[in-house]
């Protein structure tokens, strides 16, 4: 599908976020933080809970505004962008939703082909076409015409993966994309992931508590706390940091404790 288009733009980073921070009422968010997601790779940001994570993409992804500093994607200085412009800008972007966000009244079918039939001009026959090449594409041939809810949850995801790429995104935006899944179809929706990153040649961020599993398929990790990235770099990086805070982390993630840590959304 797409692949070739994008290789020029090796070597850049999709997106840099430089100093950015956000406060809701009195609790600061975002309190500087600095990232790079790399151009054709996955970039995974893992952290206790309520550290900010989500918050982050959704200011990577224009849902949110920061109060200051900025993001970068493709070069483009996006966080003072509106209208026509920021519309262009987020053509870039699928985004798979925490919940997949599937219309349970609409089948398989008309859920993947959404975004083409409410943002393009195309033909039905051409709908048809994409819409097909893309549930190939993840696995899914042949269930078009079932609804969501006969599906089990990790099919789910996949539809809900397909509708992110219908458009040729360049840049994929993941929200922790195995919650409510078993864990046995973990490591399938991470193979999966990496899979669709390589044959659409995307740029990935992702946000994961599948600590330390998703590493496998993760190019560069940003462990964030309280408010900021406070490592990042290769997973071999990252774990050979001797970090107190990532290794109390992944200790706590080992024994299922999240809040130890203290205060920090």
């Amino acid at each position: 599908m797409a692949g070739a288009n994008h290789n020029h733009q090796r070597g850049r980073n999709a997106i840099e976020v430089r100093e950015l921070r956000r406060r809701f009422d009195r609790q600061q968010v975002l309190n500087g933080v600095n990232v790079d997601c790399p151009t054709g790779m996955i970039t995974t940001i893992v952290g206790p809970s309520g550290c900010g994570k989500t918050v982050l993409l959704k200011h990577m992804n224009l849902l949110l505004r920061p109060d200051s500093g900025s993001v970068v994607i493709d070069g483009d200085e996006i966080t003072r962008m509106r209208g026509r412009e920021l519309d262009r800008v987020r053509e870039k972007f699928g985004m798979l939703f925490q919940a997949g966000a599937l219309f349970d009244s609409m089948t398989v079918r008309d859920n993947v082909a959404f975004p083409l039939v409410e943002q393009t001009r195309l033909r039905p026959a051409a709908i048809e076409a994409k819409v097909k090449e893309t549930l190939a594409a993840v696995g899914l041939d042949g269930v078009g015409r079932k609804y969501p809810s006969e599906l089990s949850g990790g099919m789910q995801k996949r539809v809900a993966l397909a509708r992110a790429l219908v458009r040729e995104p360049k840049i994929l935006m993941l929200d922790e994309p195995t919650t409510g899944l078993d864990p046995t179809r973990i490591s399938a929706i991470h193979t999966l992931v990496r899979e669709t990153q390589q044959k659409f040649d995307l740029s990935a961020v992702m946000v994961s508590h599948d600590v330390p599993d998703v590493f496998e398929i993760s190019d560069r990790v940003a462990f964030m706390h309280d408010g900021k990235v406070h490592l990042y770099g290769t997973v071999d990086e990252v774990m050979n940091a001797h970090d107190e805070r990532f290794e109390h982390f992944l200790k706590g993630k080992a024994e299922g404790v999240e809040h130890e840590l203290g205060p920090g959304r």
